[in-house]
């Protein structure tokens, strides 16, 4: 397995640290992605710049062996987060705390590779505008969104297509 690491700084606005261990990633424009989706995220938002975000591009046996350890599900799935801070809202459907100046990490985003390229065939969207899509959604969890309940949901899911609007990727959902 090769690692590489690199370091993207969308505009002013976030940080990305970028771990990739699966080759195949290099061939995506994952940095490129990434910095237009986390922009376009953090513009939306209204977000203080200077934070922080670390992504994890790997295969669907890591993104596994992560999902069994966090979640206790022994099987790879598409996008996990790991918020630095929980900014989640105190009643459903409720928007999240912003985060404090003081904190600058936000923290971890995890990608699989073959699961999303799989759901990007099986769902007829180009694998670019899916990889968007994940990596909006999993920036709104570590900014405390989430899909537990009916209300939070809608307001992840209308939140999501706000900012790919912003990208013109069309309704994920």
């Amino acid at each position: 397995m090769t690692i590489q690491a690199s370091r993207v700084t969308a505009g002013i606005m976030v940080q990305i640290d970028i771990i990739t261990e699966d080759s195949r990633w290099s061939d995506t424009g994952l940095e490129t992605l990434a910095q237009r989706a986390l922009d376009a995220a953090f513009d939306a938002l209204e977000l203080d710049p200077n934070l922080e975000v670390s992504l994890l591009a790997c295969d669907d046996s890591r993104m596994s062996a992560l999902n069994a350890d966090f979640r206790g599900k022994a099987r790879p799935t598409n996008v996990l987060s790991w918020p630095a801070v929980d900014l989640s809202a105190e009643s459903p459907g409720a928007f999240p705390s912003t985060p404090d100046q003081d904190e600058l990490e936000l923290g971890d985003i995890a990608i699989a590779f073959e699961t999303c390229q799989r759901e990007a065939v099986d769902q007829d969207k180009p694998f670019g505008n899916h990889i968007s899509h994940l990596l909006v959604h999993g920036l709104l969890h570590l900014l405390g969104y989430d899909h537990e309940n009916d209300p939070d949901a809608a307001l992840m899911e209308g939140t999501e297509r706000r900012i790919l609007a912003k990208l013109g990727i069309p309704d994920p959902y």
